[in-house]
C-alpha cells in the first residue's frame, strides 16, 4: 500500500503580500489628506475655543473688577457712604460674574465639542438623545438644586438684598450676612446664623432700602391738654433732631400725627418720622425715652396717675435714694423745730 499523500496548508502566498501591502499603501494615499484636514481642523476648533474662552473670562473679570473700583470709590464720599454698600456691591458683582464665566465656558466648551464630532463624522442624534435623557434624569433628582440656583441667580440679578440688609425671608429674619448662589446666610437678633436655601424663599421684606418710618404712640392721661402735649412732642422731637448722630438718622422733621386711640383713662398721641434705613427701632427707642423726661418735666401725666418730676441733678449711688435723702431732711427740720 502506498502512502497519503499529504494535503498543502491553506497559506497566504509569497505572491500576495505585495499586493495587500500595496492596497493599504493605496489606502493611506487616498486617505491621509481627509485626516491631515480633519486633525488640523480639530486643533483650530481647540485652539479658537481655548482663546476665546480665556478673552470672554477676563473680560468679565475685568468688567467685575471695574464695578468693585467704582463702588469703593463711591462708599469712600461723605454721602456714598450712606448710599452705597461696598461689601454688598462686591459680593454681587463676584457672583455674577461667576455666573456669567461658567455660562460662557459651558457654551463654549460645549459648541466646540460637538464641532469636534461633527468633523469626525460621528453622528450626535443617539448622543444628544442620550444626553436629553440624562439630563431630564438629573433635574428631576437634582429639581430642589436647580431650584436654588435659579432662584439665587434671579434674586442677585434683580438686586432683591444684599449683604448688611436686615430682611424678613418668611422662613428665618435677620441681617443678610452672605448671599449665595444656593444658600443666603442670616445673622438673628439673638446672634445665631441662620442658612436660608434660596429656593424656599417665597416672599422677601427688605427693611434697608430707601427708607424706614419710626412710630411712637405716646400714651397722655384722657384730663390733659393735648395741645400742650403735642407742642411738648414736637418740641422734644426738633431738640433730637439737633443732636448727633440723630441729625444723619432722621431724614424728616418728626410729625405729630394726632390721636390713634381714644381710652376712659388715657388717649394714644401718634408720633411718626421717616428715618435711614435699618434705623427705625433706635430712633423710636430715643424718642420715647425724651418723651418721657420731657412729660415729668412737664408734669404731664401720661396714664394712670400724676407724673413725678424728673430733679435737675441725679444723686449718685453711694448718696442713696433722692427719696431717703428728703426724708432724712424733712426729719431734720422737725427735729430743729422742735
Amino acid at each position: 500500500m502506498s502512502s497519503p499523500t499529504p494535503q498543502p496548508q491553506n497559506t497566504l502566498p509569497f505572491t500576495d503580500v505585495p499586493r495587500s501591502a500595496a492596497q493599504a499603501s493605496s489606502w493611506v494615499d487616498d486617505n491621509w489628506a481627509n485626516w491631515l484636514s480633519s486633525g488640523l481642523r480639530i486643533l483650530l476648533i481647540v485652539a479658537i475655543a481655548v482663546v476665546l474662552r480665556s478673552v470672554v473670562r477676563k473680560t468679565i473679570s475685568r468688567l467685575i473688577e471695574r464695578m468693585n473700583r467704582g463702588a469703593e470709590v463711591a462708599a469712600n464720599t461723605a454721602l456714598g457712604g450712606l448710599l452705597v454698600n461696598a461689601e454688598r456691591r462686591r459680593q454681587r458683582s463676584e457672583a455674577i460674574g461667576s455666573v456669567l464665566r461658567s455660562v460662557a465656558s459651558f457654551l463654549i466648551l460645549g459648541t466646540a465639542a460637538l464641532t469636534v464630532l461633527s468633523v469626525l463624522k460621528i453622528n450626535l442624534a443617539p448622543l444628544l438623545a442620550s444626553a436629553g435623557v440624562a439630563g431630564v434624569a438629573i433635574g428631576f433628582g437634582a429639581r430642589n438644586l436647580v431650584t436654588d440656583f435659579l432662584s439665587g441667580v434671579f434674586m442677585i440679578l434683580e438686586d432683591q438684598y444684599g449683604v448688611g440688609d436686615v430682611i424678613d425671608a418668611g422662613v428665618a429674619s435677620g441681617t443678610v450676612v452672605e448671599v449665595g448662589l444656593r444658600v443666603t446666610k442670616l445673622r438673628g437678633e439673638g446672634g445665631e446664623i441662620w442658612y436660608v436655601r434660596n429656593g424656599e424663599v417665597k416672599r422677601i421684606g427688605n427693611l434697608s432700602q430707601g427708607w424706614a418710618t419710626a412710630v411712637v404712640d405716646v400714651q397722655v392721661g384722657a384730663g390733659e391738654d393735648l395741645e400742650r402735649a403735642r407742642a411738648v412732642i414736637a418740641a422734644t422731637a426738633d431738640d433730637m433732631a439737633k443732636e448727633s448722630p440723630w441729625d444723619e438718622r432722621l431724614w424728616e422733621p418728626v410729625k405729630v400725627l394726632g390721636l390713634e386711640s381714644v381710652g376712659t383713662d388715657s388717649v394714644v398721641v401718634q408720633a411718626q418720622a421717616r428715618t435711614m434705613p435699618g434705623q427705625a427701632a433706635n430712633v423710636s427707642r430715643e424718642l420715647r425715652w425724651r418723651i418721657k423726661h420731657a412729660f415729668a418735666r412737664e408734669g404731664i401725666v401720661i396714664t394712670g396717675g400724676p407724673a413725678v418730676p424728673v430733679p435737675a441733678q441725679s444723686g449718685s449711688v453711694e448718696d442713696g435714694p433722692p427719696a431717703a435723702a428728703g426724708a432724712a431732711e424733712a426729719g431734720d427740720t422737725q427735729g430743729g423745730n422742735e
